[in-house]
């Protein structure tokens, strides 16, 4: 057990009693870490209240109002935190912990946040301007401020206790199920003003890679590739057809993209991302404690390798022990 050290806020700290939870858009949705935020947040066992920023966030708050356990959304939809910049968003984060921003939102005792690019970022910001000390990656919550999550990519569990007033964490999207539950009364939503932050950090511009697959983060089968396809015209012949048949996502492990096989958004791993889907296809990953970490916890894995010694055959439950370049088309073959 982890203690944290505690956080000297104000006399009424000890009155907090509701939970802050900062939530991600894609369009006019909000993402399905999200969604499992939301339910991470429900284990809490507090009343919560959402935060949207962005231009989208109007759109998107009408989704989140209408789930079980929101009591009250806040939005703020300047365009200057459109693109999340940390700089930009800590200090809303955390000036509306402290109740400066809306009379209504003055008892916050937890907050929490997806473990993705995006909470990575802002959470230890904000916990510095707060002089707290955030929890990343919890996979549990046991209680209002005892947390489970994993350390050594997975290979040893904690169980973390904070000692904070005020308990931030990140939520591992794949440990929770997604929010579904309607209420019967939509929640409440409130426009808050903006921080003007000094910020010397500009957004240029960005470039995304489009696909007809499904995401990556949600998709209910993946299918990935390693080191054993060689390049990435080989990549894409063999794994294509079938993540196509399939309905499947495209993953990577690191040397795969190191390589140039694939974008770097496909990596699965302890630097990539961590997924949980149904079915999980291993095509030439040899299983590097790394490429572990972010998808043993998959409901079934399938490993293909040559090499029946591959450490990723310590986790599969179907190994296929062979050349990827027979067994692959094969099995596309009769799918």
């Amino acid at each position: 057990m982890l203690a944290l050290r505690g956080f000297k806020h104000s006399a009424r700290a000890v009155r907090y009693s509701h939970t802050l939870a900062l939530l991600e858009t894609s369009g006019s949705s909000i993402t399905p870490a999200s969604l499992s935020t939301i339910t991470a947040a429900k284990a809490i066992n507090k009343p919560i209240t959402a935060l949207l920023v962005g231009p989208n966030a109007p759109e998107a708050a009408k989704e989140v109002a209408s789930l079980a356990g929101i009591q009250k959304v806040v939005i703020q939809s300047d365009k200057r935190y459109e693109h999340y910049l940390p700089e930009q968003l800590a200090p809303l984060v955390a000036s509306l912990i402290k109740g400066e921003k809306s009379p209504a939102v003055t008892d916050i005792s937890s907050v929490v946040v997806p473990a993705s690019a995006m909470g990575k970022s802002v959470l230890p910001r904000a916990g510095a301007i707060l002089d707290l000390q955030p929890i990343s990656d919890i996979t549990k919550v046991v209680d209002a401020s005892t947390f489970v999550r994993p350390t050594y990519a997975g290979n040893a569990i904690l169980t973390v206790k904070s000692n904070d007033n005020i308990v931030m964490t990140s939520i591992r999207g794949s440990a929770f199920s997604p929010a579904v539950e309607k209420s019967d009364a939509a929640a409440p939503i409130e426009e808050i003003t903006p921080v003007d932050a000094e910020v010397k950090t500009v957004w240029v511009s960005e470039s995304l890679m489009k696909s007809d697959k499904p995401d990556l983060a949600s998709a209910k089968i993946v299918v990935s590739g390693g080191r054993a396809l060689k390049d990435k015209k080989t990549f894409e012949a063999l794994l294509n057809p079938l993540a196509s048949k399939l309905g499947a996502a495209i993953g990577a492990s690191r040397v795969a993209v190191d390589e140039g096989f694939c974008d770097n958004s496909l990596q699965v791993g302890q630097t990539g991302k961590i997924i949980a889907p149904d079915l999980y296809i291993a095509v030439g990953i040899s299983g590097a404690i790394q490429h572990l970490a972010g998808m043993k916890d998959s409901r079934v894995i399938v490993a293909i390798n040559k090499d029946e010694e591959a450490p990723i055959f310590k986790v599969a439950d179907v190994g296929l022990v062979g050349d990827i370049f027979e067994i692959v088309p094969e099995l596309t073959s009769k799918i």
